[in-house]
């Protein structure tokens, strides 16, 4: 080949690979992308790409206009990493690929993730979207420590929001976290959807996902497996709207525990719909501790959800006290009223099937039955009451003990 058409041929490439890396850096969806790799992020699962990451996220939160830290397919390796704000782009997209192309993984070793709480943090972000991709805590050890009883670190959720707000989490895949698998806490208009949660049957305190502080949150079309709640809501929890949730195995969906302190913020405004529980611990469960504090839960509906093989479908337990420490023979100070249960069915794995144990210092009012259906295999299914006053409509299977 002739030497000019060589050259010209060299030319043309490096102006292409020019282009191509200008687009991807400076042009996607009218804004700015940032690909870690291009700030020394490696795809090899082995290379510790924390700083990588984190110089691509500060690049991407001081853009001008809108901006995305792009994580292209490998295995990336990250060691506890916080992503905050204010930043001065409106809009930040956090964009990894779909499934398992792309994956996050915590260090194999427990230990360095410390004490530190969270494993992947943003903090005071608004405008954040999460798209794609899979974070793996590898949390194997940890539960290994804790269930034995050693010397164990405190452990760390894998994904938390805090003081968040305008957020978009979808098409996410979080396995194995050591403790809760997301946190949203002190954040505002979080949409999770599309996401699916895993960890084994066994696994402690790995909850799905938990709610806290928060306020117009939104949870759709997920599937949640783990060794604690599929979803739980705790203190501060307002507007909450969770629909179609494949829940199980786990412990359900679940409000509380409230009442850890006696100044505490209520949970108000949650809504359950259109989902399908199997072979959970317990269907939708309100509890609280058996000590004083001046809680509340109220305007709570549960409807049109599916039980199959569930140990305790509906459930109010206001005498919550694990290994009875701190609080026996007290009385739960938390308030529960105008919650609805309607359209609920299918079969539970223990005969009572409905079991509302509320405060005898504060009783459960205006509690609503519509249309529930529940079995227990050949036998009857009951249900159980204690201080609580409400109403029913329609067929309800067991027969309400109020």
């Amino acid at each position: 080949m002739a030497p000019k058409l060589v050259s010209a041929m060299s030319v043309v490439i490096a102006c292409l690979v020019a282009l191509a890396f200008l687009f991807e850096s400076s042009h996607a969806a009218g804004g700015a992308t940032y690909n870690v790799v291009s700030y020394g992020a490696r795809g090899d699962g082995k290379t510790d790409s924390t700083k990588a990451f984190l110089r691509a996220w500060s690049a991407a939160c001081f853009s001008s206009r809108s901006a995305t830290v792009y994580v292209p397919r490998g295995t990336f390796l990250l060691k506890p990493v916080v992503f905050s704000g204010p930043c001065r782009s409106s809009r930040i997209v956090f964009q990894m690929g779909a499934g398992t192309s792309t994956t996050l993984v915590a260090p194999s070793n427990y230990w360095e993730l410390g004490n530190t709480g969270n494993w992947i943090l943003f903090i005071k972000v608004t405008g954040l979207s999460i798209y794609g991709g899979t974070v793996d805590a590898r949390g194997a050890g940890y539960w290994h420590c804790k269930r034995y009883g050693k010397s164990c670190t405190a452990g760390a959720r894998s994904v938390s929001l805090f003081w968040c707000s305008n957020v978009v989490v979808s098409g996410l895949r979080t396995l194995n976290s050591q403790t809760m698998h997301m946190a949203i806490d002190h954040s505002n208009n979080v949409h999770v959807k599309n996401v699916w949660i895993r960890a084994p049957s066994g696994s402690p305190n790995t909850d799905g996902i938990h709610i806290e502080a928060s306020t117009g949150i939104t949870i759709t079309a997920s599937t949640i497996m783990t060794g604690d709640d599929c979803i739980s809501l705790g203190s501060g929890a307002r507007n909450v709207w969770i629909e179609r949730i494949a829940c199980g195995p786990g412990h359900g969906i679940s409000i509380g525990s409230l009442g850890g302190s006696v100044n505490e913020d209520g949970v108000q405004n949650v809504t359950v719909t259109s989902s399908v529980f199997t072979k959970t611990q317990n269907g939708v469960r309100i509890k609280s501790w058996a000590r004083a504090s001046n809680g509340f839960a109220r305007n709570i509906v549960y409807r049109n959800l599916i039980m199959k093989n569930v140990d305790n479908p509906i459930i109010i337990d206001q005498k919550y006290c694990p290994g009875n420490k701190g609080c026996p023979r007290q009385s739960s100070g938390v308030k529960i009223s105008k919650v609805t249960y309607k359209n609920i069915r299918g079969s539970s794995g223990t005969q009572v099937a409905m079991n509302f144990y509320c405060s005898p210092s504060n009783p459960c009012w205006g509690i609503k039955l519509q249309d529930i259906r529940l079995t227990y295999g050949k036998k009857a299914a009951t249900s159980s009451c204690a201080n609580i006053g409400g109403s029913k409509s329609g067929v309800i299977i067991p027969r309400s003990c109020f």
